[in-house]
């Protein structure tokens, strides 16, 4: 199996250290517009890594690639490779990369192609963990995503933006548009992480479970802030972000019914957000590669894997889920 990574950011170099890791892996192919960063990245890979510079040719010959660059091409970037008969797998997290890989489907579908949409940490181990959840109810009602942390520097400035503009909440059958910034909830992440104050933001996390969980009356996505972020959302990073964030946290809450009994399950992880969404592109695309994906076309991970195989094999990569062990008290 041969799979390429595009883009070495914090998410981009974890992915692929989880790639050369994989003994179903015998190929890494890397690229970047920084020739430095490539090199560097090799030099820690190891012989199983294989390094290409710019001007590109065209995509890279894999069986799968995964997108881990900065936002704003990935749906360009994906048309080639589904051209190609390449899987796809994007860590992108930004609405307008969402709306426009997903737009991919139909063509991705004709040419039984998987496009994996938001293979991070949140979307991504998000929409596993509320697939996961989802199979203690015989009917979902309501999905509630939360997240607090950052990955690399252009996670960072995408978190940044998103407190800035309009998030989308799915309710009753529709969308409507919300002020980012808005709705405060204080959410609990698993420990050591805490209780921490969430707001709406421009998250796609709704995009791709309304669609996954048909009849689902509510879903919402909201991340951590505080009066800081909030009111420097709609001006440029105040400082340089950190190379890689530190400790961050996903929570998801499920409400459905059981029976004629409503009920609510909540499940969480915590880690490094870079880690984390590494380990779920990269374990993604293997999946892509083996078959172990349920159909061709664009969707997110809630629609496309089992979760449970998905979140063993993400454990023995280190990256485990919580389970909220308390009373609803809705």
């Amino acid at each position: 199996m041969r799979v390429a990574v595009i883009g070495l950011g914090a998410v981009g170099a974890r992915a692929a250290r989880q790639l050369v890791s994989t003994a179903a892996v015998d190929e890494v192919v890397i690229r970047d517009l920084r020739g430095e960063r490539v090199e560097e990245v090799r030099a820690s890979l190891g012989p199983s890594a294989r390094a290409e510079h710019p001007p590109f040719a065209g995509p890279p010959a894999a069986d799968a690639v995964v997108l881990a660059h900065p936002a704003g091409d990935h749906a360009a970037v994906a048309a080639e490779l589904v051209e190609a008969g390449t899987a796809v797998v994007s860590a992108a997290d930004a609405m307008a990369d969402t709306e426009a890989l997903l737009d991919l489907g139909p063509v991705a579908d004709a040419r039984g192609v998987p496009v994996v949409v938001g293979a991070g940490f949140s979307p991504g181990l998000t929409c596993v963990l509320a697939r996961h959840a989802a199979a203690d109810f015989d009917r979902v009602d309501e999905i509630h995503v939360a997240k607090v942390g950052t990955g690399g520097p252009a996670c960072a400035h995408q978190h940044h933006r998103s407190l800035g503009a309009a998030a989308v909440d799915w309710r009753d059958g529709g969308w409507q548009r919300r002020a980012g910034g808005s709705g405060r909830e204080l959410c609990w992440f698993p420990d050591p992480v805490g209780a921490e104050d969430c707001y709406r933001a421009a998250l796609p996390d709704a995009l791709l479970l309304a669609n996954a969980f048909p009849g689902v009356e509510r879903v919402t996505a909201r991340r951590a802030a505080n009066r800081r972020d909030r009111f420097t959302a709609r001006l440029p990073m105040l400082r340089k972000p950190h190379p890689e964030g530190g400790v961050g946290a996903v929570r998801v809450e499920v409400r459905g019914r059981r029976g004629e009994r409503r009920d609510t399950r909540v499940l969480g992880a915590m880690d490094r957000p870079a880690v984390a969404a590494g380990a779920v592109a990269a374990l993604a695309a293997v999946f892509a590669v083996d078959g172990r994906v349920r159909r061709a076309g664009a969707a997110g991970l809630a629609d496309l894997v089992d979760p449970v195989p998905f979140l063993a094999a993400l454990a023995e990569r280190g990256v485990r889920a919580a389970v909220f062990e308390g009373a609803d008290t809705v």
